[in-house]
């Protein structure tokens, strides 16, 4: 009980210290967000910080000078577009590589890498196209095919970007990459969910099919909008906000991809894990992680990727970045320590594990919010996830009786819908939030007095419902088409004897 007890109180002042720390100013510029989208009305709360681009970004008119993107920007971004990279490759890889038994270790490496670059290529074919060039509510078009009209050869010109700030725009190509990294590790996520008994052919077609009809679609209804640069006259307001994506026309705040990369990949990995179905002997066998150094080491390189994930997506070295830099920093610690001292206090011993899947679920949880919250809604965003995804990969999953093999719905699912709707409570300024753009026109911030929690975290649920059932609905679909062409898994006899000779020719190991 003494124990029990001082590790209670710790918690306790974890969390009194989140809630009570001071609001930072809100910081001058608001957070950056991918190229072109439809900016909101002062009747229409769309969101300063969440990330959306797309169409070249505009001048006013043939005299205004052409903006010119400023070379600390361009520095930044290329830098967070290879922290995201890592993230994937090895971060990901060996955070899922160490968890699955010996024998499916180079399987899972496999999976990762090949499926990285598979969606690399078809983001740059068509991807980036329907998700941040304009189309309708839901999907884009076909304007940057093959990313047609990045580059005139006969100018030597290369288009921009719009960000969050008027004026100030990014080498259209500098987004492109960076928001390919976005795509490629949500498709990657999905693999913890299916791990040790999915054939490699199915993985690749189930790839292809999730990643059109259901990234891209999300990708475009949280992040496109026309650019502030569009909003010159309030005339112009309801027109460009019918041009943007349904949940950016809704108000959704999503600063880094809480629902277009959490919830998304989370929900589509517990129907894979359904469908596929559980693997042979569990429940019955031991299934331990057989290298938990390398899960860690993973686990690391996932936190330092990270930063390049959520302060990345202010698409400006600018304040914006910086808060989002924090928020990822703190949370991610709150709740290694919150995930480590409730599972030392119900299972009796602390394990490496834990803390890095604590880490884990604070950088989910804290993804949507980053940019969007202050100090104290990442002290408290942090510690709860902590808590909350560790009764996701135990006592749900228990309910939801799937096998998630490295618990891909109970830590991004879950601790993205978390943080998805506490961003809407702690993005008030009244609780140490920066609030959001209510007219991109004049460039007007919500006031304390004008935030209306209630009605943002309702706004936030309904685009986690939306992005719930889109993805699970579409997954259903796309396993289902992968099973009637080469079917889902491999055989009893293959997955007994492991995935890295069945299906590579390999061993992780030569002993």
């Amino acid at each position: 009980m003494k124990r029990f007890g001082i590790m209670l109180s710790t918690l306790a002042l974890l969390l009194c210290t989140g809630l009570a720390s001071q609001a930072q100013d809100k910081p001058a510029e608001k957070a950056a967000e991918p190229a072109a989208a439809a900016p909101a009305a002062a009747s229409v709360a769309a969101p300063a910080a969440a990330p959306a681009a797309a169409a070249p970004a505009t001048t006013a008119g043939p005299a205004a000078a052409k903006p010119t993107p400023n070379k600390g920007d361009i520095a930044w971004m290329l830098t967070s577009t290879a922290l995201v990279l890592m993230m994937s490759i090895p971060a990901l890889a060996l955070f899922y590589g160490g968890m699955v038994r010996a024998k499916n270790m180079l399987s899972v490496l496999m999976q990762v890498f090949v499926v990285f670059s598979l969606i690399t290529v078809l983001w740059c074919i068509y991807g980036y196209s329907l998700a941040f060039t304009e189309g309708n509510a839901f999907i884009g078009g076909f304007d940057r095919l093959f990313l047609t009209g990045t580059f005139d050869a006969a100018k030597a010109e290369f288009s921009t970007a719009a960000t969050f700030s008027k004026g100030v725009v990014l080498p259209e190509l500098v987004f492109v990459a960076f928001q390919a990294t976005f795509a490629a590790i949500t498709c990657c996520l999905i693999l913890g969910a299916v791990a040790e008994r999915i054939k490699f052919s199915a993985v690749l077609i189930f790839t292809v099919i999730w990643f059109t009809f259901a990234y891209l679609p999300i990708a475009h209804m949280v992040w496109f909008w026309a650019g502030p640069d569009a909003y010159t006259d309030a005339k112009l307001v309801d027109k460009l906000n019918s041009t943007a994506g349904l949940l950016w026309q809704w108000g959704a705040l999503d600063f880094a991809g809480g629902t277009v990369v959490h919830i998304n990949a989370g929900v589509a990995g517990l129907i894979g894990a359904y469908m596929v179905g559980k693997r042979t002997g569990f429940g019955k066998e031991a299934m331990k992680p057989h290298n938990l150094t390398m899960t860690m080491v993973g686990a690391a390189l996932l936190w330092v990727g990270w930063f390049g994930f959520n302060a990345g997506s202010a698409l400006e070295a600018n304040n914006t970045a910086a808060l989002a830099f924090i928020n990822t920093f703190l949370a991610t610690a709150c709740a290694v320590l919150t995930w480590t001292f409730a599972e030392w206090m119900f299972k009796g011993k602390p394990s490496m594990l834990g803390a890095a899947s604590g880490a884990v679920a604070g950088l989910v949880a804290i993804t949507p919010a980053a940019g969007n919250v202050g100090i104290p809604g990442a002290f408290v965003i942090g510690s709860i996830a902590g808590i909350v995804c560790l009764w996701g990969v135990n006592g749900l999953k228990k309910m939801l009786k799937a096998d998630d093999s490295l618990d891909v719905f109970g830590v991004h699912a879950l601790g993205g819908i978390l943080g998805a709707l506490l961003t809407g409570v702690f993005c008030s300024p009244s609780l140490g939030g920066p609030g959001f753009v209510s007219d991109w026109v004049t460039g007007k911030v919500t006031s304390a007095a004008d935030y209306k929690i209630l009605d943002q975290v309702i706004t936030q649920a309904q685009a986690v419902g939306v992005t719930v059932l889109w993805t699970a609905v579409v997954a259903i679909v796309a396993f289902k088409i992968a099973d009637i062409i080469v079917g889902l898994r491999v055989t009893e006899e293959e997955e007994r004897e492991g995935l890295d000779i069945n299906s590579h020719g390999e061993t992780a190991y030569h002993v």
